[in-house]
């Protein structure tokens, strides 16, 4: 079954950026994901103002994939410089309906 993380990004530095998107991209194709959606043409049109600069949607192949990204030891140290050079939100749904 399919998952999908959601990622909310917004930048409070430069300094990761340069550095993050090469192998970040790499490591995203190795552990089965694809990006969907990178994109800072975004509209929220519900709900209270919540700002971001870049919406993500990636899609994995399983949750398993999707964790073994997260914690890539290759992946690690860029995962700690987003998180410490902007205000992000990652959220992991699982393809399903549960409400059908």
């Amino acid at each position: 079954m399919s998952f999908y993380s959601v990622l909310a990004v917004t930048p409070t530095t430069d300094a990761w950026v340069a550095d993050y998107f090469g192998p970040a991209n790499k490591l995203v194709a190795k552990h089965g994901g694809k990006y969907l959606a990178r994109t800072a043409s975004h509209e929220q049109i519900e709900g209270a103002d919540e700002p971001a600069a870049l919406r993500i949607v990636i899609e994995w192949p399983s949750r398993e994939a999707a964790v073994a990204f997260m914690n890539d030891p290759d992946y690690v140290p860029h995962l700690e410089a987003r998180t410490h050079g902007s205000k992000s939100f990652h959220f992991l749904i699982e393809g399903k309906d549960d409400l059908a």
